[in-house]
């Protein structure tokens, strides 16, 4: 009987265990029913853009002077004065004297050559007297002969002709030696051909220096230049580049007519500056090294403060361009009559870009490359303005291939 009881217990609880569960599971919320993920690819894309107007042929390379010189006295002896500014990073005027050498000996040598050609001028005066004399004695002496002798003609020699030549000779080479040491004189004044900056120096009150000797080395102010290595194919987006002269450039006019403008672009710190130049000429053969076209790009007036990229003036304290400086420079090309502007990444091997419509689906463009720039290809195709296009998500696609966009991040 016990048996039968612990038994029935048993059953109680364990049907009470299950009715329980039933319970607690009927209050459960219904699963939430969601659809099964698209199997179609997820790209990125950016909208092609449509342009005119010069393409930039993008190039880099490094600051140099347009003029960089020796300075070297042309003749010899004691330093006696200096220039202040005669020194490494100095900055002068064209015809500022940078350091003078004593001049004593070179005074008392014109002295000397001034008064031989005193000398020298009266003997000519005799000269010319003299052989006036002989010329009018001759005259007289012609006057007294008959009408019906016959006159011999006077000789040079009586007419003191040779005496006279010689004098006038020896004038000239006494002219010349006064204006040789009056040239001298002013030689031991060492003066700067242009408007610049020192780069380097080497000369001192004390010093003793011969002629030719370099002392320093001066860089002009006025202009520097950029060489630009570029391939061909970006070397034929220049207009006229083949035809241009070294200096043409500069000869447009105040408004710059003529000129293939260029912009020059260097980072200092955080910041970018542009100065503005333009091209000048073109190297006639190729790097051998490289096998790049080296084009000249001129930057008048370097040492002014730049701009910094996007303002529109220059700012106090804004750094110049300076000689050595690695730069970016940005060179306005051909203009054609129309391309496209698309993001770098929408450009695939082979010169193709895959386009999206609508609906999602594919079709591959192909088109011709103009220009690559950092973020963005110049090119011309079967294209339209706003068109979308993949910039990233697959690495294969056909035509008809169905995708799903997303936009992809600015640049």
């Amino acid at each position: 009987m016990r048996r039968i009881r612990s038994l029935l217990i048993a059953v109680g609880i364990v049907a009470g265990a299950v009715a329980l569960a039933a319970f607690l599971i009927s209050l459960a919320p219904e699963p939430e029913r969601l659809e099964p993920p698209s199997q179609l690819p997820f790209v990125t894309t950016a909208t092609v853009t449509a342009d005119s107007g010069p393409i930039p042929v993008f190039g880099a390379g490094t600051v140099r002077p347009s003029a960089e010189v020796d300075i070297a006295p042309q003749v010899g002896g004691r330093v006696v004065w200096v220039d202040p500014a005669f020194r490494s990073g100095g900055r002068f005027d064209a015809g500022q004297t940078l350091f003078r050498i004593e001049e004593e000996d070179y005074v008392y040598r014109l002295r000397e050559a001034e008064a031989t050609l005193a000398d020298r001028q009266v003997a000519y005066l005799e000269a010319q007297e003299e052989a006036a004399i002989a010329r009018a004695e001759y005259q007289r002496y012609a006057e007294q002969q008959p009408a019906s002798a016959a006159l011999s003609e006077a000789s040079p020699l009586a007419l003191r002709e040779p005496q006279l030549n010689a004098a006038q000779a020896a004038l000239d080479r006494d002219e010349a030696r006064v204006a040789q040491a009056t040239l001298a004189v002013a030689r031991t004044r060492v003066n700067a051909p242009f408007s610049g900056y020192v780069r380097d120096e080497s000369v001192d009150v004390g010093q003793f220096v011969a002629p030719g000797q370099p002392v320093g080395r001066l860089f002009a102010a006025d202009a520097v230049e950029v060489v630009v290595p570029l391939s061909d194919a970006n070397a034929a987006l220049i207009p006229a580049l083949w035809t241009r002269q070294a200096g043409e450039g500069n000869g447009g006019g105040d408004d710059g007519e003529g000129r293939i403008a260029a912009r020059v672009i260097a980072e200092y710190g955080d910041t970018r500056y542009a100065w503005t130049g333009y091209v000048d000429r073109a190297e006639a053969s190729l790097d051998e090294q490289t096998r790049t076209i080296d084009v000249i790009v001129q930057v008048p007036d370097p040492f002014a403060a730049g701009v910094p990229v996007g303002a529109a003036t220059a700012l106090d304290g804004a750094p110049p361009l300076l000689v050595g400086k690695f730069v970016d420079v940005e060179i306005e090309g051909l203009a054609p009559q129309s391309y496209f502007r698309v993001r770098r990444a929408a450009l695939r091997p082979g010169n193709e870009v895959w386009a999206v419509d609508g609906n999602g689906a594919v079709t591959i463009v192909p088109v011709r490359t103009l220009q690559r720039g950092d973020d963005e290809v110049y090119v011309t195709g079967t294209l339209e303005d706003g068109q979308v296009v993949i910039t990233g998500g697959v690495q294969f696609a056909s035509d008809g291939m169905r995708v799903r966009t997303g936009a992809a991040p600015g640049p």
